[in-house]
């Protein structure tokens, strides 16, 4: 008989179209937490970045994974327990009871272990999704919340912060006015560029360190949330 697939990757299979209607919503961002967590090869990275459709884009990613086997599944698991995901995410709360119910049925069905070993089971997986997430103050990745609520504080000089600060070409800046009609809207969208080209250096820590400089004439109390853990 065929060897029944890992926990893991019966969860993300069972769970694959909701989690791909919940992450195509910033799908950019998803695969930017992926790659900082080494979770595809350069080669696969590459491959799912070249995608222009966010739910294709996220199926190709989940795909990857689930290839790549338990271990992979298991750190994507993670990664989508992470509060810089579930504060993005807010529907991917239901990911951890689901995880808790599979990983317990597929013992039972298996046979495995008794009923003292599957509740330990459980009580594992509780520590481990609580105990790997990065807690150093402004350490994680920035979330969309924090990026809006700067982007709130940002007024007329948004394009020369964008160029000075962050980095930001000039003519991203234009075809970001372009397209948004608001002005916090174009500053949140300039800001979402910039998490995007940093990658896994788009901590909320070196936002924060980049809107500080003195010529830019921020107040501090503007961007102090960058700071704030919940």
């Amino acid at each position: 008989m065929a060897e029944e697939p890992a926990a893991e990757i019966q969860l993300l299979r069972s769970q694959k179209v909701k989690l791909i209607e919940i992450l195509r919503a910033d799908a950019d961002f998803v695969l930017q937490h992926a790659d900082s967590r080494c979770l595809l090869s350069l080669y696969d990275y590459e491959r799912v970045k070249a995608c222009r459709v966010p739910s294709e884009k996220v199926t190709d990613l989940l795909d990857h994974i689930i290839q790549r086997g338990p271990e992979a599944a298991r750190d994507l698991l993670e990664l989508l327990n992470d509060k810089a995901l579930q504060d993005t995410f807010p529907m991917l709360r239901f990911i951890k009871d689901v995880q808790v119910n599979t990983l317990s049925s597929v013992f039972s069905l298996q046979g495995k272990g008794k009923p003292s070993q599957k509740r330990k089971l459980a009580s594992d997986l509780q520590e481990t999704i609580t105990s790997k997430k990065i807690c150093n103050k402004g350490s994680s990745l920035v979330t969309e919340k924090q990026l809006m609520i700067v982007a709130r504080t940002i007024g007329k000089s948004w394009r020369e912060i964008g160029i000075l600060a962050l980095g930001v070409p000039s003519v991203k800046l234009e075809q970001i006015e372009e397209d948004n009609s608001g002005h916090v809207l174009r500053v949140f969208a300039m800001l979402r560029s910039w998490r995007s080209s940093q990658r896994e250096k788009a901590t909320a820590a070196h936002l924060h360190s980049l809107l500080s400089q003195k010529d830019l004439a921020l107040p501090p109390e503007s961007i102090d949330s960058l700071l704030e853990t919940d």
